[in-house]
């Protein structure tokens, strides 16, 4: 396994639409996707900083996991998405070195990138997502 890069930095929000003006309002963010993802219980946007990308997350429910995740702790930081060359592999590695997984299998995400999520007590209070687009050759998958 190999991480390549931070991929995106997850952010859980109560409004979409307000967060996205904010980040481009505020930091000249410009909107790259957005898109409901059922499977994972969100309305997601993604905003392009530089090089780097943000990710807002809103729940479609209070029983999602971002809808629980906005309850407990409220707006802000909810995950570091990771790169990888071989999201398998990584997650071998992953349980290997002891880590929880919540994913044991890659499912699709955003983008339809590949994804699988370590939790957060593996990693020192930190949500980790790992992600490796299905076509390497493209940024999204």
């Amino acid at each position: 396994m190999r991480t390549q890069e931070i991929h995106h930095i997850g952010h859980a929000v109560d409004d979409l639409d307000a967060a996205i003006g904010t980040y481009r309002q505020v930091l000249g963010g410009t909107l790259e996707h957005r898109e409901t993802v059922h499977e994972q219980g969100v309305e997601a946007a993604t905003i392009l900083l530089g090089s780097g990308r943000i990710e807002l997350l809103k729940p479609l429910g209070p029983d999602t996991p971002v809808g629980k995740f906005l309850a407990n702790r409220g707006p802000g930081m909810h995950h570091v998405a990771l790169r990888v060359d071989d999201i398998d592999a990584a997650l071998r590695r992953a349980a290997d070195a002891g880590a929880e997984l919540i994913d044991e299998t890659p499912r699709v995400g955003l983008f339809g990138l590949q994804v699988a999520f370590i939790h957060p007590h593996s990693m020192d209070g930190v949500l980790v997502e790992l992600v490796q687009p299905r076509d390497e050759e493209s940024e999204h998958g």
